[in-house]
Order: structure tokens, then sequence, then C-alpha cells
């Protein structure tokens, strides 16, 4: 069964969405309200870059929400528009079709509530991609997708959907949608706000051991939330485990017990993988845009909240990113060592 697609957003994950489906021979529309992307789509068509090999791949960008019906909707907007966007979208799904969630975070309930529950699906998003300008799209980070309902149902429209996005990467189905998704909140919680604050790629930041101390304590605390949820953490990429990665109480006070040597080790790995992979909160600052962090870490805060727990590092990076935006901090090293010192990790970790 062929799908008719529309994506909501032309950012990086959009545009190299947008460009892979239409070289695949896929029906595509894409929408933006960015009008130099549709001019420069308009004029080069999608500019797609990996591995230092670019292709175009002719097309255009809609600055009004085309007619439907549409078999999927696939929502690429940063989190903070989600919402929006599936409301501008909605009236163009089809009765039967399918809302995608591309974006990090939690998003599937938001939209769950504009589109449906059966309508609405987690497509959580294992691969990096930046606009480096307007219509050119470099894939910073190669993977694919897992694709699951909140309710862990699967169908045929599900498995189509599946082949058809195999165009981008290898695609997974899961019935734990919500381990998946806390699994990569806690991995984007680290790495995507310690990126954004220290205004650089993740391959120049993790070989500092301090920082990615920091992302140990930040995962340690999303684990506590996510099990205070009754969360089933699920591996990220089939190989970082969070139950284990995060933090113990003797290591949380040490800073060289056996198990932080293997955890900073398979940090690095992480870093090594995705060196070339670059913050969008930190795009979204440059252009004047809110960042997503209240959808990361300021998602664990308000749960921590509700918990009656606290989240320290959590809250730290999630109000330096606030003031990062309003100008009142410049990102760098510099941040991230204060953030360091405020929260004082229980290991001397410099």
């Amino acid at each position: 069964m062929a799908l008719r697609f529309l994506v909501m957003g032309c950012g990086g994950i959009g545009g190299i969405t947008t460009g892979s489906l239409l070289a695949a021979g896929h029906e595509v529309r894409a929408y933006s309200t960015n009008g130099a992307i549709a001019d420069a789509v308009a004029q080069r068509g999608f500019q797609l870059r990996d591995d230092g090999l670019t292709r175009a791949i002719p097309g255009t960008v809609d600055r009004e929400v085309p007619a439907g019906p549409f078999d999927v909707v696939l929502l690429a907007t940063q989190p903070p528009q989600v919402e929006e966007a599936a409301r501008a979208a909605v009236g163009a799904l089809a009765d039967d079709g399918m809302m995608i969630c591309l974006q990090n975070g939690l998003c599937e309930e938001r939209v769950a509530k504009i589109a449906g529950p059966s309508r609405t699906v987690g497509a959580v998003v294992a691969w990096g991609a930046a606009m480096l300008e307007p219509g050119v799209y470099d894939r910073t980070a190669n993977g694919g997708f897992t694709l699951g309902r909140l309710d862990g149902a699967h169908d045929d429209r599900l498995l189509t959907l599946a082949a058809a996005l195999e165009a981008i990467g290898p695609v997974d189905l899961t019935d734990n949608l919500r381990g998946k998704r806390w699994s990569k909140l806690a991995l984007n919680c680290a790495i995507s706000s310690l990126g954004t604050l220290g205004g650089d790629r993740l391959g120049a930041l993790t070989p500092q051991r301090f920082v990615r101390r920091l992302a140990l304590e930040i995962m340690t605390e999303v684990t506590a939330i996510a099990r205070l949820e009754g969360v089933r953490l699920e591996k990220v990429s089939g190989t970082l485990d969070l139950d284990w990665i995060a933090l113990t109480d003797e290591e949380r006070r040490a800073s060289a017990a056996p198990g932080l040597v293997a955890k900073h080790a398979l940090l690095l790995a992480v870093g090594f993988r995705y060196r070339r992979m670059r913050s969008s909160m930190l795009a979204a600052i440059e252009r004047g845009r809110p960042p997503a962090v209240d959808f990361l870490n300021g998602e664990i805060v308000e749960r921590a909240r509700h918990h009656r727990i606290a989240v320290p590092v959590n809250a730290a990076v999630r109000d330096a990113v606030w003031a990062m935006s309003r100008g009142e901090l410049r990102p760098g090293m510099d941040t991230l060592r204060a953030i360091f010192d405020a929260t004082g990790p229980r290991g001397a970790e410099a």
C-alpha cells in the first residue's frame, strides 16, 4: 500500500526525512513557516549531505498546510511547536491515518489529545541531522527509528510505515514505547542540554571528564523519576542500558570506583559515535527561538516536584539553558564548569 506523507517542519530532521522519502519515490508534501527554506528548495531542491557526499532531491515546501487526506503526518518541528503543528495538520489527516511524533521528549500524550490515541505514533529517532543553511541538510549521525504506540498495539498500517521509513534508516517496532522514550529522554537531557550549554559538537565535549560526570548525574536523576513513574526502561540503540549507567550511591560519592571507570568509558564511546552531532536547542537559541528544555530537563524537574524529590542537576541545567536564551549566559566550557561546581557532584571529577 502506497502512503501519502505530509512533513510538518523542514529543519534538520524534517529536511532529511522529506528528501529521503522523495528520493525513494514516495508521495511527500512538506510544510514550513520559513520562507527562506521554501525559496531555497524551490531553486535547488533538498540538498542532502552524508559522509561528504551531496545529492539534490527535487521538491517544494508549502507555506500553507496542504489539503489532505494524508495517510501519514510526520511532526518534525521542535517540541515547543509540536501541538501547534498537530492542530494545523489534523484536518488534513485521513480518518485512518497516523500522526507521527519525531520530537525528543514525551510528546505522544500531547498529540494524542489532538489526533486521537489510535492515530498517534511515536518515532524515537536514533540519528542526527542539522540544517547548515536554508535547504541544505547534513546528516550528522547514522541510525534509524523505533516505532510504537502508547498502548503497544501493532497493525498493518504500522508495518507499512516502517517499510517506508527504511529509506532513511533501519526501523524497529516496540510494544514498550514509554520505555524507549524515557531512555532516549535521559540521553537527550544529558547530550542535547550539555551540548547547548557547551556550545559545541559532542565530540569536543565528552573528552572532558567533568562533562561526562554531569551527564551521568543527569541520567541518574532521570532514571530515578522513570522508576517512580513505573516505566520499564529500554536500551537506547540496543546498547545504552540506563538501569546500568545510573550511578549507585557509592559511585556518586566516589571519583574512581570500578563501575565509574566503565561508565565513563561508555560515554566516551557514545561521544565518539555522535561526535558530529550539534544540539538542535543551541540552533534554536541562535535563531532567536525558544529552546525545548522544558520538554527535556524541565519535564524531569516538574515530575520530580510531583514525587517530592530533588533533581538538582537537571534543575540547574534547565535554568541555565533559559538564561542562555535570554542572553544572560554564553555557551562554553566555563558555563558547564560553573554548573558542575554549583551542583557539587559527590566525586572529585575535575
